[in-house]
């Protein structure tokens, strides 16, 4: 980014739209100044519920799910002065599309249609451009809630550092489905690693350097620590409530691994819950406040920025102390990160 000021990083924050029954706009971007976290609108783009986000790793382009009915994939173009074009925009397979996640490589894009069950991927072109779906994979099966169980629901698909292997969170299903990436982009069934009933799993995060990982269950209000081994295979090791202190109604949502600790964000409890490592298991050491429903959230620098959904803000807070530094306005926002990791 041509800015002369490298103290500055921007955001992207993603958002629910009247097509999902929000009030946000779409996609707005945010200059944030290094020092004392402040942002500033950078540009806007008009979309339907772009509730997930992810960047092409070395190209300007920005993907977004369209989180509806009829599910789509959104190309954004990110200019340096932060202002945004859309680009392309194409079906996914499956309503609901809720997650998205890029091949190290840039090769390939894999989506979760959450309502649909399934997951698919996506070619890129040498332009970023999404050029052919290459796969669709259906999941079947139910769990135990059944307002929420009554069918698969894929919240995630997470990709390994190698691009070649996929797991894909079934909430629906209380499963972890692993899938070889083939060279064409066809997913080739691995493995399927059970859960506990019940757990409603929405994301899976890897701990880098070991064969552990953290499971949220966002119908238990758990975090589960599992084991990968081998790759594409997970056994669950623990289970820990989601909260320092549990009790009442929580849908956990965001997990993030931030140096030597983990966060996950609480709704219902209205918290973000700090956890350290005890070994390989997380415990939890602090609860922190927020706004309503903090969906998603992201650790830059030396603040943390949530997504309150209900809040129809991002509210900015001090890591070190978790006062609030910052309140900026936007309808239903769903996602907040930085454009560059």
């Amino acid at each position: 980014m041509t800015t002369a000021n490298d103290d500055r990083t921007l955001l992207v924050v993603g958002s629910y739209t009247a097509a999902s029954n929000g009030n946000g706009e779409g996609i707005g971007t945010f200059w944030r100044e290094g020092r004392t976290g402040e942002l500033t609108p950078a540009g806007s783009l008009e979309l339907d519920s772009p509730s997930w986000l992810t960047p092409h790793p070395t190209l300007p382009v920005l993907y977004a799910v369209n989180e509806t009915a009829e599910g789509a994939i959104s190309t954004v173009a990110v200019a340096e002065n932060g202002t945004l074009e859309l680009l392309d925009s194409l079906p996914t397979g499956g309503a609901d599309p809720c997650h998205l996640a890029i091949t190290p490589d840039g090769r390939f894009l894999l989506c979760a249609n959450y309502s649909g069950g399934s997951l698919a991927a996506f070619a890129l072109g040498p332009d970023g451009i999404p050029t052919v779906r290459t796969a669709l994979v259906q999941h079947e099966g139910t769990g135990p809630g059944a307002d929420r169980q009554e069918a698969a629901h894929v919240h995630m698909a997470m990709v390994d550092e190698s691009g070649t292997l996929v797991s894909a969170v079934d909430l629906g299903t209380d499963e972890i489905r692993s899938y070889r990436l083939g060279e064409e982009g066809e997913l080739i069934p691995l493995s399927v690693s059970t859960l506990p009933a019940g757990t409603g799993p929405r994301q899976l995060v890897r701990r880098p350097g070991t064969n552990h990982a953290y499971v949220v269950g966002e119908l238990a209000a758990s975090l589960l620590t599992v084991r990968e081994e081998p790759p594409g295979t997970f056994s669950v090791e623990n289970s820990t409530p989601a909260t320092l202190a549990p009790g009442g109604d929580n849908l956990p949502g965001q997990l993030t691994l931030h140096g030597d600790r983990l966060y996950l964000s609480n709704r219902g409890p209205e918290k973000i819950t700090e956890f350290a490592f005890d070994g390989v298991l997380p415990k939890a050491v602090a609860d922190h406040g927020t706004g309503e429903w903090p969906r998603h959230f992201s650790i830059v620098g030396e603040q943390c920025y949530v997504a309150s959904q209900s809040d129809d803000a991002i509210r900015a807070y001090d890591l070190a102390t978790w006062r609030l530094i910052g309140t900026y306005p936007v309808g239903s926002p769903a996602f907040v990160a930085p454009w560059r990791h």
